[in-house]
């Protein structure tokens, strides 16, 4: 079981030193955390993320690992261009022929992005960036991050200290982030007692973000090979301070020795170091896989007629449509072999490493006429983090992921919703006793200014109104909306400002992403909001009522009659959310990029009284 390692103490001190730990775990000292389990979703295919209900309670000692890539740095030539594969093969097919193809651009330095992320060809130490992972991740439920230092002796410091950085400051602000870990070289080569010593000597001996780190059976847990330390007292020091757990880095093999972890395998995949009643500590789960039959399932190009792609599995085969790539048909043959074996953690590969070498032959890869080993393009590649190339689709595997790891961890029960009550408009003190209180992210609107890969460069200003709190109420005629945000509300004519969508019988086959309603798109009129019904499930709305609201300092509240809504005299049961200064009408990928969403991306706040009955 993950835990914290404490000092040597004076036993008059326990009592206080436990509630102090258990503060720092819990995050007292800054906002308290934000839990995404009461969230509901619904993704572009119509699969709707997994509840309560379904998913049954928290499930003790599971955890989700992701692996993480923290290499997306460097003083790149800003003379150059990125370079795109899945651009230019739809460009110039016949790139995929010659090495030589003046598209791949031989040229310019660097490396190929099979597309590009959601969030721009971004480096790892722009912290805007950072501080979306940081809750994107904490929303997916994900407890660890495995940064990749696989690669000769670079742990990518200028990347990992942005990020303990900015993740430090999400955790004050309520972001239940991710603890972090490293995965070091595949075997006891010299490289990977480089990177251990510079590991330890930078981060763990002098306890820098402790907060932050992974502990596993008691120790900081780290992905690495102890067999060269010597028996000097430094190397002895650092034996003695983690939990090792050496990487295997065959897809086929399964453990060679019982201390070993995976990181990505064909399916059936192994359990990794077994327990004395014969459960396993770790199981991997993999997007898809660069191997092959070519190859007998090892590791390989992942360009290679046949390679197990996103549409493959074991027991079908490939999905043949031309978009069997988005139904995750390998992540969840993937996942249910997880679920077999119910390990205590799952590493799952992975988040965001976007970017591949092209190899000829001689360099020992199989591809033909040249190799892109680790990603390729929509089919082939083990990226979860959403991108810009699949449009409103762009997100379907991150939704996955929430779903089976809700599936893998279980779930906190949701809040039932207080009595009825009448809300007087203006009368902000009103809600103290509304419940439930939907908490949400403190400090997520600052702004971005930070160069990008190569020559790209990032600017964004659209954080505004940083919305921390919403409630409802309901009496028998009305339903009454209301939240709040960290500092006094920007002018109520500003673009785009507090608007509220609602999924009033949360159904997404019906309204515009399942949004039947929407209040203040248009600017209030006086003391008036304006309440819009859907039109056709586009982003066409009509207006349909002019409705009372109130703001006050950092305090807004909408009042609107239960008939416009079409829930006189029914129980309510609704998704609804807020967002401040979209920039992209229509597109619901915006709401994981501009502005300000409560919650984030898809996510929607569920208030219902259905979940006041008894079962």
């Amino acid at each position: 079981m993950a835990c914290f390692r404490t000092p040597d103490v004076n036993l008059k001190l326990i009592p206080f030193l436990t509630v102090f730990f258990i503060a720092l775990e819990m995050n007292w000292a800054g906002a308290q955390p934000v839990s995404s389990d009461h969230w509901a979703a619904t993704d572009a295919l119509g699969r709707k993320v997994r509840e309560y209900k379904d998913a049954g309670e928290k499930r003790k000692d599971k955890f989700v690992a992701m692996f993480y890539w923290t290499w997306h740095q460097g003083d790149d030539d800003t003379t150059c261009q990125v370079k795109n594969i899945t651009e230019i093969v739809r460009n110039y097919p016949e790139a995929m022929k010659d090495y030589n193809h003046r598209a791949w651009g031989k040229n310019q330095p660097g490396f190929f992005f099979w597309e590009q992320p959601l969030l721009g060809y971004y480096k790892t130490t722009d912290q805007w960036v950072l501080r979306k992972h940081a809750e994107m991740l904490a929303d997916a439920g994900i407890d660890a991050v495995f940064f990749d230092c696989t690669n000769g002796s670079i742990t990518w410091k200028e990347s990992y200290e942005a990020l303990l950085k900015t993740w430090d400051q999400a955790q004050k602000d309520g972001v239940k982030v991710p603890k972090i870990a490293s995965m070091l070289p595949f075997g006891a080569a010299p490289n990977s007692l480089i990177s251990l010593r510079q590991l330890y000597n930078d981060l763990y001996k002098p306890g820098r973000y402790k907060n932050l780190w992974f502990f596993w059976k008691g120790k900081p847990c780290i992905m690495g090979y102890p067999d060269n330390l010597t028996n000097s007292p430094e190397d002895r020091e650092i034996a003695s301070f983690f939990t090792f757990r050496p990487g295997q880095p065959d897809y086929v093999n399964g453990p060679k020795r019982n201390d070993q972890w995976g990181w990505l395998e064909d399916f059936p995949q192994h359990g990794y170091v077994k327990g004395a009643e014969g459960k396993f500590e770790e199981v991997t789960v993999g997007v898809s896989q660069n191997a092959s039959p070519e190859t007998n399932g090892h590791c390989s190009a992942f360009n290679l007629q046949g390679s197990y792609g996103r549409s493959f599995t074991k027991k079908d085969g490939f999905d043949p449509r031309l978009d069997g790539y988005l139904y995750g048909w390998n992540f969840q043959e993937q996942w249910s072999r997880a679920f077999e074996l119910d390990p205590e953690l799952v590493f799952v590969t992975g988040w965001n490493e976007f970017i591949a070498g092209q190899w000829l032959p001689k360099d020992s890869w199989t591809g033909k006429p040249f190799s892109f080993v680790d990603e390729f393009d929509w089919e082939h590649s083990r990226d979860i983090e959403p991108n810009k190339g699949w449009g409103d689709k762009g997100d379907v595997y991150y939704l996955q992921l929430i779903d089976q790891v809700r599936k893998f961890k279980g779930m906190a029960p949701p809040e039932k919703v207080s009595p009825p009550k009448t809300i007087r408009i203006g009368e902000m003190e009103e809600w103290g006793d509304v419940l439930p209180d939907f908490k949400h992210y403190k400090g997520n609107t600052m702004h971005r200014d930070h160069r990008g890969r190569y020559d790209q460069y990032y600017k964004n200003t659209t954080g505004r109104n940083d919305i921390v709190g919403a409630k409802v109420a309901r009496d028998t005629e009305n339903i009454y909306f209301y939240t709040e945000t960290a500092e006094k509300l920007s002018p109520k004519n500003s673009h785009n400002w507090m608007i509220l969508l609602i999924d009033s019988d949360r159904d997404k086959s019906t309204g515009w992403n399942g949004y039947d309603y929407i209040v203040n798109r248009v600017s209030p009129r006086g003391n008036k909001v304006i309440v819009e019904k859907n039109v056709g499930s586009r982003w066409e709305w009509e207006q349909i009522a002019a409705t009372k609201f109130a703001v006050k300092n950092n305090k807004l509240e909408f009042l609107i009659p239960r008939n416009i809504l079409n829930l006189s005299g029914k129980p309510i049961d609704i998704e609804f959310k807020w967002n401040d200064n979209m920039q992209e009408n229509g597109n619901i990928m915006d709401f994981y990029v501009n502005g300000d969403t409560a919650p984030g991306g898809r996510f929607n706040f569920v208030y219902s009284e259905l979940r006041n009955e008894k079962k």
